[in-house]
């Protein structure tokens, strides 16, 4: 080739490549996940943000971490708090952001694309990790201050960052060989996918079972608005009319309480009970396999018996011997109250004229007549008084009488989706605490349950707080054209459960963001949240916001005084069903060897020996148990029962004070939910009660 003609042809390739890389700096440049949030609040531009967005924002924020890694790793300056801990905390800025924002929008309003996303980034973000927690030569930096610590003159949060950090390495595998690291790698990998796959089952196999029903009778006295998001989804599904039912807890839990048919209540429960268990594509008994073997293999390469044993090292309860000496001291009389509720409900159904066994599908319908016979009492009849807006007022207005905080409605703030709501939260003295996003309704595009997220975790950049934004989420029903949503009180305890959640965000006021908001504990994380429940069942602070949709009139003492007398029967029911997927979550992952584990078969034959009788299925079966195959808590779903000593117990100083509000306890309690992960949340929890807990007001609340 003449000289000439190379060079054109160098020149025209040069030319190419420097035109894709503009087009492609271009298009990473006008990314708007990216794009410096310019508003008042540092909202995400969720109105400018698509679909198309995620993946490269992914990859460009994960190619600048990298960058950012490699400057502390060739730092030629000896590792010292500053250019090692405090840059490797500052690092990975815009893929958290990216993380952060994905998979809130991807739980809450999903679709097949940002599902394609997931199941692409999973693994290349678990890949990702194990490059930053298996780095020798970072490990080393890290290590080095380490060992330095007691001479560093480190305040107490720079201390536990550095504490936290490297025992994150240790626990991920920084000291193993480098085979063991290279297989660590691979099965990080595996989890993710396999993790991310378990939960679009669920969804799927949630979304996709249908019970239509033609005639109006089978539904009993279901509510109204129950009945026209039926006829919604009917209409959705092609019917011309009549009711459609899919498998979302909203739709099953009031047929099952309402229908006086026991074909319908049967068709609905086993809906609901045998999802990721049918053996069609959406089958999780493989995956769950899969998983906990894994999982068991991952811990014994880090040094522990199981991964339970993993797990717990780092929470409160330490051990799985802790965890089961906890639930084995509950589960004996809760299981006692179950079986008399049983036999009552049996019983009923027999009086009733119906002389088929009573069965798992018959228990709600038959506690409602009881509450009814007994107890005067009808769910149905408390609805009216919780219409949603009012519910949602009233958790605001507790945080106001606690805290002192307003909330003032934005609407000029983008959200992911038309039904949200989003709200600044005001200080006492009127200055600004943070944002909060509530997206009230179910719909297919939203994973099952209630969480809390945090788009923007609280922490101080260059000296000055960064103020966090939070979401809650529910699955509520949607208001129709003649009624608001409406909720049962159950769905009321969750909007304050989750508000306690974003509380704990909100409140929070430390340096590092690994460290703020709820980066506590699994076993701790609960109590913030559930504490806020308990107000609840007062009634002075019922009748301040619990006000019927029609008159105003404030809900009356004779029902609250119902409420409070139907609440103690069923307990037995609800604890039952809670503890035996906790139990279930902890058989599972206190396994060694799962060379014959068969899901189907371990989960009957463990059950079975834990007494469970047939009436009462786990409240999470294990082919649809996202918290533990899906989410964050395996061997941690026990937590809930775990903080609920915590927080009946906290409660109970509010009582002894003679006055719900306490300001002195206010102040301290929320000095508690300010520290976040900085402190070990035993010690804040005595520092805030002047004891450790006590199981008395459990017991008692529970009526055992």
């Amino acid at each position: 080739m003449k000289p000439l003609a190379s060079t054109i042809l160098l020149l025209t390739v040069l030319f190419i490549t420097s035109c894709q890389n503009e087009k492609k700096s271009t298009a990473m440049t006008n990314n708007p996940i990216l794009q410096p949030w310019d508003n008042q609040f540092n909202a995400p531009p969720f109105d400018q943000i698509e679909n198309k967005h995620y993946l490269p924002a992914f990859e460009q924020a994960i190619s600048k971490h990298n960058e950012e890694l490699e400057q502390i790793v060739s730092n030629p300056d000896d590792p010292t708090f500053e250019n090692t801990i405090e840059a490797l905390e500052f690092s990975g800025e815009d893929l958290g952001r990216v993380k952060r924002l994905f998979y809130a929008v991807n739980s809450a309003h999903t679709n097949d694309e940002l599902q394609k996303v997931a199941e692409t980034m999973a693994p290349q973000l678990a890949a990702h990790q194990d490059e930053i927690m298996l780095n020798a030569t970072l490990f080393q930096r890290i290590k080095t201050v380490y060992e330095q610590k007691d001479t560093l003159d480190l305040e107490a949060e720079q201390l536990k960052l550095l504490e936290e950090t490297y025992q994150s390495f240790v626990r991920s595998g920084a000291n193993v060989s480098k085979e063991q690291k290279l297989r660590l790698k691979a099965i990080n990998t595996k989890l993710a996918e396999l993790s991310q796959k378990f939960g679009n089952n669920v969804l799927k196999e949630t979304n996709d079972f249908e019970l239509y029903i033609e005639d109006e009778a089978l539904l009993g006295n279901l509510s109204e608005s129950t009945k026209a998001n039926a006829a919604a989804l009917a209409k959705d599904r092609g019917h011309e009319n009549g009711w459609s039912f899919s498998a979302q807890r909203p739709m099953v839990n009031p047929l099952l309480q309402s229908s006086p048919d026991e074909a319908t209540r049967k068709a609905i429960y086993n809906g609901y009970a045998d999802r990721g268990n049918q053996g069609n594509a959406s089958d999780n008994k493989t995956i769950i396999k899969e998983i906990v073997t894994l999982r068991a293999e991952r811990a014994q390469l880090l040094g522990y018996k199981t991964h339970a044993e993993y797990v717990l090292s780092d929470n409160m309860a330490k051990s799985p011997e802790k965890v089961f000496e906890f639930m084995d001291e509950l589960w004996p009389s809760a299981l006692k109250m179950a079986k008399e509720e049983r036999d009552e409900l049996a019983a009923k159904k027999k009086k009733s004229g119906n002389n088929a066994v009573f069965k798992g599908w018959d228990w709600r319908y038959y506690v409602e007549q009881i509450r009814k016979e007994k107890y005067d009492f009808d769910e149905v009849e408390t609805k009216p008084y919780f219409e949603l807006n009012n519910v949602v007022k009233g958790a605001f207005l507790l945080a106001n009488k606690l805290y002192g905080l307003t909330f003032k409605k934005l609407d000029n703030v983008p959200t992911w989706h038309e039904d949200q709501d989003v709200f600044e939260v005001l200080e006492k003295d009127g200055s600004h605490l943070g944002l909060i996003y509530m997206d009230y309704y179910a719909r297919p595009s939203k994973k099952g349950g209630a969480w809390m997220n945090e788009l923007l975790d609280q922490h101080y950049k260059n000296g000055n707080k960064v103020a966090p934004i939070v979401t809650n989420n529910f699955n509520f029903p949607k208001a129709t054209a003649d009624t608001p949503s409406l909720l049962t009180i159950r769905e009321a305890e969750t909007v304050f459960h989750e508000f306690g959640h974003g509380l704990h965000g909100l409140f929070s006021d430390v340096k590092y963001r690994s460290l703020s908001g709820t980066n506590v504990p699994r076993d701790f994380v609960e109590f913030p949240s559930q504490v806020m429940e308990n107000w609840m069942s007062e009634p002075e602070f019922l009748k301040s916001f619990a006000v019927h949709y029609k008159t105003g009139e404030p809900i009356p003492d004779a029902l609250i005084e119902k409420i409070k007398k139907a609440n103690k029967f069923n307990q037995g029911f609800a604890t039952v069903e809670y503890m035996a997927a906790a139990y279930l979550d902890m058989y599972y992952h206190t396994l060694e060897n799962t060379d014959n584990l068969d899901m189907s078969t371990f989960e009957d034959e463990k059950l079975k020996q834990l007494g469970l009788i047939d009436e009462i299925i786990s409240r999470y079966k294990s082919g649809y148990f996202n918290h533990v195959f899906s989410g964050g808590y395996s061997a941690g779903y026990y937590s809930y029962l775990w903080s609920e000593v915590l927080d009946s117990d906290a409660f109970a100083a509010f009582k002894e004070s003679g006055d719900l509000y306490n300001q002195e306890l206010a102040k301290k309690f929320r000095h508690l939910l300010s520290k976040g992960g900085t402190v070990d949340g035993m010690e804040l929890y005595k520092t805030f009660r002047g004891q450790e807990p006590k199981i008395d007001a459990l017991l008692k609340r529970k009526g055992f």
